[in-house]
């Protein structure tokens, strides 16, 4: 227990930060596993729009502390490959969408 006004100020910081971590991690695991499911589901229209949110949500979340940046990376990585395994026609839906933007 914090004997201290500091301490007991860090404690109520901890809680406020594990709670705030826990729920953006919580946001990434979800986001990563509906790309998982459309890539292993072989979805090529879904598959770029969420993989690339997979990667914004990682990102976002390396640069908060929530993940470490290399854990970021690499689920990034992951997430690409298995992303250009599926073929061009994966590749093709966010350039359609840029295109049809211009």
């Amino acid at each position: 227990m914090a004997n201290h006004a500091s301490a007991e100020k860090r404690n109520r910081q901890r809680i406020v930060r594990t709670e705030r971590k826990r729920a953006q991690r919580s946001t990434v695991r979800t986001v990563v596993k509906q790309a998982r499911e459309a890539l292993r589901a072989g979805n090529a229209k879904l598959v770029p729009a969420l993989v690339k949110e997979a990667e914004s949500a990682l990102a976002r979340a390396a640069q908060k502390g929530v993940v470490t940046g290399k854990h970021s990376a690499r689920i990034t990585s992951r997430l690409a490959a298995a992303a250009a395994k599926l073929g061009p026609a994966a590749k093709a839906a966010p350039a359609a969408k840029a295109a049809a933007k211009r």
